[in-house]
């Protein structure tokens, strides 16, 4: 009679070994690992545990809470993975929902940091080799001991070994004070944890609602099909809870996934190709209907896109804004003087309508700068719009000398730049679209002019990148006479 290959009488041989990780390993004569305490977890994750939470699409490993501060049995809240979505780790209390940790990204292996306390870190990680999916934690050298434990309160606490008062320090808690319960700052609202307290916020573009005491959030802007609105940047966010997992979009489709679609409330991406993901190298999350259950963290978070509404005052409002920061910035360079005051003013929220979103249908021409699109503002006018690459090398000094530049250069032979446009990291030249002239010659054709006025610039350099499509001069060190 055999019990995991090992012979009764080699059994009776086995011993058991305590290991400085807190793993009790039961060990046969010959060395073969019989059972490990991290096989099996109860309410305590330790550093170096691979706790599985699934394995071959199957929810796996469970903590389980103690029912009582001193009674060990079975208590009511448990943590694991949402089995719905197969992309949540959440905790339950009973069946029902009661606060979701995080949500996975899609990548092969992902995770963030956590403080420890004054000394130390500890650090998340989420690893799918395609059969398994597990939770691992580590913790940074000459830290003291860690662990995460899950407690009958149902709160997921980090806990870290002080040895001063030979007690277990709470240093992170999920929820905290009630806030992170699930759904408890209410629709188009959020758990704020950036601050010292956390506390309730209302998304931007939302207002408390004055004639609803509870934590009700409402819009600033009601939404109209067919009407204007724009979608907002919010970073760090943990995404809100119902979304739908749309596969193999880059993020211009999954953009236009939610903006075709009356009913999308917001969008969120992620590219994975250089996180080693198997299979799909994309996540697209998109949402209708109200928003519930989001996080802002200091540690952990991505970019969600809300769809919010424009009123034509607010837009005017919005723009004049944005047209004096644009001024105000560009007036940080001497060689436009007081020119720049006539520099007409186009928004992203312009931008990415009059490109259809970016589309591919648009793109005129691709290369290292970025791309370029062909596109058509409020007023018909038909423009090429240089959308700058995160991979151009040119920062925000670089972009303004650019600008400066071509601005300086306006010639009756080239093709106009009309304007420009930052909006977070986004950075994009609005100039005359040319329909009898390719890109190609357009870029060229700034070469040829720099050759003539060349006399006019000294300590002048000119690099040239040759592609497929493109041929681009670069001007470094340009000081005018």
């Amino acid at each position: 009679m055999t019990k995991n290959n090992v012979t009764a009488d080699e059994d009776a041989r086995a011993s058991a070994v305590l290991l400085d990780t807190g793993n009790l390993v039961l060990r046969s004569p010959n060395g073969t690992v019989i059972w490990q305490s991290f096989d099996h977890p109860t309410d305590t994750i330790l550093p170096g545990m691979r706790f599985l939470l699934s394995y071959k699409g199957r929810v796996m490993g469970r903590l389980v809470a103690w029912k009582g501060p001193d009674d060990p049995s079975v208590g009511d809240f448990s943590f694991g993975l949402d089995p719905d979505l197969g992309m949540q780790i959440v905790t339950w209390h009973g069946a029902k929902l009661y606060c979701r940790i995080s949500v996975w990204n899609g990548a092969s292996v992902s995770g963030g940091t956590y403080p420890g306390n004054s000394s130390s870190v500890v650090y998340q990680t989420i690893v799918n080799t395609g059969d398994r999916f597990y939770l691992m934690y580590s913790i940074s050298d000459d830290s003291p001991y860690a662990r995460i434990m899950l407690d009958y309160t149902g709160t997921m606490s980090l806990l870290t070994w002080n040895s001063y008062s030979s007690s277990w320090i709470a240093t992170s808690e999920r929820p905290s004070g009630g806030y992170g319960v699930y759904g408890s700052c209410g629709p188009f609202g959020y758990s704020d944890f950036t601050g010292a307290t956390p506390t309730c916020q209302c998304l931007d573009g939302f207002e408390p609602d004055p004639m609803n005491s509870s934590r009700v959030c409402r819009r600033v802007e009601a939404l109209k099909c067919g009407s204007k609105n724009h979608f907002l940047r919010l970073s760090g966010m943990k995404v809100p809870d119902r979304f739908l997992h749309i596969r193999n979009r880059s993020f211009d489709q999954c953009a236009a996934e939610c903006s075709r679609n009356c009913s999308c409330t917001a969008y969120a991406y992620a590219n994975l190709s250089s996180a080693g993901t198997l299979g799909d190298q994309t996540r697209c999350l998109v949402w209708t209907g109200e928003l519930v259950d989001t996080w802002k963290t200091n540690n952990y978070g991505e970019n969600l896109y809300i769809r919010l509404g424009d009123s034509p005052a607010g837009v005017r409002r919005k723009k004049e804004i944005k047209k004096k920061l644009m001024l105000r910035y560009l007036s940080a360079s001497s060689e436009l003087g007081g020119k720049n005051s006539d520099f007409p003013f186009v928004s992203f929220e312009d931008i990415v309508a009059a490109t259809d979103n970016f589309s591919d249908s648009n793109m005129l021409g691709m290369g290292g700068f970025g791309k370029v699109y062909k596109g058509i503002l409020e007023d018909d006018k038909e423009v090429a719009i240089k959308r700058l690459g995160s991979g151009s090398g040119q920062g925000i000094e670089e972009f303004r000398n650019e600008v400066t530049l071509i601005a300086k250069l306006q010639h009756r032979n080239l093709v106009r730049l009309l304007s420009c446009c930052i909006h977070d990291d986004e950075k994009l030249l609005i100039y005359e679209y040319m329909p009898n002239k390719s890109l190609d010659s357009f870029l060229f054709g700034i070469f040829r002019l720099l050759i003539s006025c060349c006399t006019k610039f000294s300590m002048l350099t000119i690099k040239f990148f040759f592609s497929d499509s493109e041929r681009i001069c670069m001007m470094t060190n340009n000081l005018f006479y």
